[in-house]
Formats: C-alpha cells, structure tokens, sequence
C-alpha cells in the first residue's frame, strides 16, 4: 500500500507492477471537528469518508453511554419482531392470553354479524 502526492491510497498490482487506486476500506479514522451551531441547537459535520464507512443514511439514532454520544443507523419499525414470534412458538408460548376467557352476549351470539 502506498500514499501518492495527491493523498491517495494505491496497491502495486503483482503482475506488471502498476499503481490502482482503491476505496480504503475497513480501518479506524480518527478525525477532530468542531461543534457548531445551528439555530438553537448545536451540531458536528460528519466527513464524507466517515458516513461512507458507517453505512449511516439520512435518519440515526443517538445514545449516551460513559460519556460518549453513540450514532448508529435507525432500526426499521418490528425488524426483530419475526426470530422473536418464531422463537415464541417453538416455546409453545404464541398462545393467546384470553382465549376462552371472554364470555358472549346474547347481542354476541344473536346480533353481531361478520
């Protein structure tokens, strides 16, 4: 691996010896910004290669933890909802909790119509 003039990270290809460039990948970036303000609330700007390495699209998540701001990509709506119903009933455990416990009505039984 090797860094040009322009900054850009190149291989030596093995068979001819020539310079390609390629998208670096997978390895930690450490990079200051400053907090700025935007309106009344205040913000960072996030570089481009850091957005590129961390998948993050338009809306994220933030979290606290030991004094660190956590960011990580927003979880669809019930992503986890079919593993957990699957493992509820190879438990045995999917069953409704007032089945048969509800008593009809008269109206029930004569009045209510599908």
């Amino acid at each position: 691996m090797l860094q040009t003039n322009a900054g850009k990270l190149c291989d030596i290809d093995g068979s001819d010896n020539t310079l390609t460039t390629k998208p670096p990948r997978n390895y930690n970036v450490a990079m200051k910004t400053r907090i700025v303000k935007i309106g009344n609330s205040q913000g960072i700007r996030i570089p481009k290669l850091l957005l590129e390495q961390s998948n993050l699209l338009e809306e994220v998540e933030l979290e606290v933890e030991d004094n660190r701001i956590i960011i990580r990509a927003t979880k669809l709506p019930r992503q986890d909802w079919a593993p957990a119903f699957r493992s509820m009933a190879e438990r045995g455990d999917d069953a409704m909790l007032d089945d048969g416990s509800l008593t009809q009505t008269q109206w029930d039984k004569s009045d209510w119509q599908w």
